[in-house]
C-alpha cells in the first residue's frame, strides 16, 4: 500500500521494489550465491536461475532467450545498441543514424560522443504533440543510415510513439531500429517481431524491480560490437560477472508487470484523466504532449508564472512527491530539453510538473493532489516578478 505519510508520485524515476520480486532475489543474496559462470553445481543452480530470467524477459516482449543479453540498467542498454550497431555498421560504409529530438540524455549524449567520432546524425522534431511525424522520418533517410533509434515511450511527458510503424519502415530500408523502451516496458504491450523491433533497452527499476539491472534485446543476426570486454558472460557479448539476484529479480517483475498490465492501466488512466482534467482548471495551465497517445500513469504539466523547483518543494511539504522531469537531470537549472522540443518558450518550461503513477496509488492520491495545487499555484505567483508581467500585458489587451 501507498506510505500514508506521502503520496509517491514520481514512479517514472524509480519504483518500489516489490515485496514479491525481493522475495524471488533473497535466496541468490544469501545461499545460492554461487557465481553463474562456475562449472561446478552450486555455480550452476545461480547459472539455471539466470537462465530462467532470461526466458521470462524474452516471454515478456516476443524474443528468444538467446536474444536477451542483460546489463546494469537502462543507460548501459541504450549506449550498447548505438554504439555497438554504430561502429560495426561504420565498416560497412554506413554512418548516418537517425533519432529524435526529445531522447533520453543516454541516446541524446551517446549520438554526440558519434558525432564527434565523424558519425553523421539527425534529429527528428517531435511536434507539440510530442510525436514523431511517420513523413518527416521518412524524409530523414538517406542510402548510408545504418541506424533508426526512437524512444518508445518519453519519460517525462510520457507520449508514445508509432513504434509499429517507425518498424516497418525500418525494415522497408532494411535499417536496424532500435528503441529505448525503459518507460514503456510494464506499462504497454510490446512485441517485438510484429513491431520489427531489432534492438530493445529495458530496466527493471522501472517496473518494482531492483536498480542497477537491464537488459538489451538485440534480434539474432544483427551487425554489433561489444561495448565491454574481458570475460565470456553472455555468451561473449557483454564481460562482468552476472548479477544473479539482480537478474532474477528483473524476470520476476517483467513477469508480474506482463500479467497485471491490462488492469492497472485502467486504473492509471482514470487516475491520469482525473488529475489532468483537474489541473486544466487552474488558470494558464496546460498538458504538455498528446492525451491519447501516452503512458497509463504519467501526467505532464506546465503552470506559467511558476519555477518548478519551488512548486516541488511545496509539494515535499504537503507530503506529494514529484519531479518536474527527468530524475537523471535533477541537478540542471536549465529547462527540460523535452519541453523545449515541443516547442515550449524557457518562461513556460520551467513552470513544469511531472506527476508518475503506481497501482499503490489511488483516486484519494488524485483528489489530494488537486487540492493542493491551486493554493500553491497562487501563492508561488503572488511572488512571481514573472506572473506579474504576464498578469500587466493581460491588463493592456
Amino acid at each position: 500500500m501507498q506510505n500514508s505519510n506521502f503520496i509517491y508520485a514520481d514512479n517514472a524515476a524509480t519504483t518500489k521494489l516489490s515485496p514479491q520480486v525481493l522475495d524471488k532475489m533473497m535466496p541468490y543474496l544469501t545461499e545460492e550465491y554461487g557465481n553463474a559462470s562456475s562449472l561446478y553445481d552450486f555455480g550452476q543452480q545461480a547459472r539455471t536461475a539466470v537462465e530462467n530470467a532470461r526466458e521470462q524477459v524474452s516471454a515478456a516482449i516476443g524474443a528468444t532467450a538467446r536474444e536477451i543479453y542483460f546489463t546494469s540498467g537502462g543507460s548501459e542498454a541504450d549506449n550498447w545498441a548505438i554504439q555497438g550497431v554504430a561502429r560495426a555498421m561504420k565498416k560497412k560504409g554506413k554512418n548516418h543514424i537517425i533519432s529524435s529530438a526529445f531522447e533520453h540524455h543516454a541516446v541524446l549524449h551517446t549520438l554526440d560522443s558519434l558525432k564527434a567520432e565523424g558519425f553523421e546524425i539527425t534529429l527528428l522534431p517531435v511536434h507539440e504533440n510530442g510525436l514523431v511525424r511517420i513523413q518527416e522520418l521518412k524524409a530523414a533517410i538517406r542510402p548510408e543510415t545504418a541506424l533508426v533509434t526512437i524512444m518508445f515511450a518519453n519519460n517525462e511527458i510520457g507520449t508514445i510513439q508509432p513504434i509499429g510503424e517507425i518498424g516497418a519502415i525500418c525494415k522497408e530500408n532494411k535499417i536496424i531500429f532500435h528503441t529505448d523502451a525503459v518507460q514503456a516496458v510494464g506499462n504497454v504491450a510490446i512485441d517485438v517481431n510484429a513491431m520489427n523491433i531489432d534492438l530493445l533497452s529495458m530496466s527493471a527499476h522501472k517496473f518494482h524491480g531492483p536498480k542497477g539491472v537491464g537488459a538489451l534485446y538485440i534480434r539474432k543476426g544483427i551487425s554489433f560490437r561489444n561495448l565491454i570486454d574481458g570475460g565470456s558472460q553472455e555468451r561473449g557479448r557483454r564481460a562482468g560477472t552476472e548479477n544473479t539476484p539482480g537478474i532474477v529479480g528483473l524476470g520476476e517483475a517483467i513477469t508480474i508487470a506482463v500479467s497485471t498490465m491490462d488492469k492497472r492501466a485502467k486504473k492509471l488512466s482514470a487516475i491520469r484523466d482525473k488529475i489532468m482534467d483537474g489541473a486544466l482548471k487552474i488558470e494558464r495551465s496546460r498538458v504538455n504532449g498528446d492525451r491519447n497517445s501516452r503512458l497509463p500513469g504519467n501526467v505532464s504539466l506546465c503552470f506559467e508564472g511558476v519555477e518548478g523547483e519551488s512548486l516541488l518543494l511545496m509539494l515535499d511539504l504537503k507530503g506529494i512527491c514529484a519531479s518536474s522531469g527527468s530524475a537523471c537531470t535533477s541537478g540542471s537549472l536549465d529547462p527540460s530539453h523535452v519541453l523545449l522540443a515541443i516547442g515550449l518558450i524557457h518562461e513556460i518550461a520551467h513552470g513544469s510538473l511531472r506527476l508518475t503513477f503506481s497501482d499503490e496509488n489511488t483516486m484519494e492520491d488524485a483528489d489530494k493532489i488537486l487540492e493542493a495545487l491551486p493554493p500553491i499555484i497562487d501563492r508561488l505567483r503572488l511572488m512571481s516578478p514573472l506572473w506579474e508581467k504576464i498578469k500587466r500585458k493581460e491588463g493592456k489587451k
